[in-house]
């Protein structure tokens, strides 16, 4: 069987995409992880709706400050620099375009690049929250997700059946599979994990995947 990337590892991948000097704002869960795997010659400015402007990676276990939490209510570090403010603020920020991307997690994505991400259904998250704001406030959304279900349901597919947080908005798929771009002519995908073909990757997704002749290897370092 194919290795899959770890969330760790797609986290890395995903970082490398985000270029210098940007604003980014990383959703709930998934997420949360890019902030480890900057590298060391950019400077990314992260972004909380909560109203956190600065934000470093994850704090180690003597580290974690529970006064100082991102919007999930996960403890976060700050970077020289970083700043508070009214979440009023924060989604002005949000609302005014001022987010380069934001990093969400997705339960589906669909081949005209709609994002759901919520659900009203038990044990989901209850309400949308910030995720509608971001998705059409930000100017590129990166989605960053497992290629499929714990059932094995692919989570790229023709058309979503979940409730919609905002129509024709990703960029950007990044799974434990793959990457895939949206485009006008549906999801291309960019990369694809080693020893895994073509025909496997389509038939792990519901959506008719292009890029077979140009799609690259999808490769990331060992991370514990």
């Amino acid at each position: 069987m194919t290795d899959k990337l770890t969330r760790r590892q797609v986290a890395w991948r995903l970082a490398q995409d985000i270029q210098d000097g940007m604003y980014v704002n990383l959703g709930i869960g998934m997420p949360e992880l890019v902030a480890n795997y900057i590298p060391g010659d950019r400077e990314i400015v992260f972004h909380s709706e909560n109203g956190i402007l600065g934000m470093g990676p994850e704090p180690g276990g003597n580290e974690a400050d529970y006064d100082l939490i991102n919007a999930g209510k996960k403890p976060v570090t700050m970077l020289p620099g970083g700043s508070f403010f009214h979440h009023a603020d924060s989604f002005g920020m949000v609302r005014g375009g001022h987010i380069n991307i934001c990093v969400l997690g997705a339960f589906q994505v669909s081949s005209a690049g709609d994002l759901a991400n919520w659900s009203t259904g038990g044990g989901g998250v209850p309400a949308v929250g910030g995720a509608m704001d971001l998705a059409v406030g930000a100017r590129r959304v990166f989605v960053m997700t497992d290629h499929n279900t714990k059932t094995g349901d692919p989570k790229l597919v023709q058309e979503c059946s979940y409730p919609l947080t905002g129509p024709r908005v990703v960029s950007t798929v990044y799974t434990d599979l793959a990457v895939v771009d949206v485009t006008e002519q549906g999801l291309t995908v960019r990369e694809k994990v080693d020893g895994l073909t073509f025909d496997e990757l389509q038939s792990r997704t519901d959506a008719e995947l292009h890029g077979r002749e140009t799609c690259g290897v999808l490769k990331a370092p060992e991370i514990g």
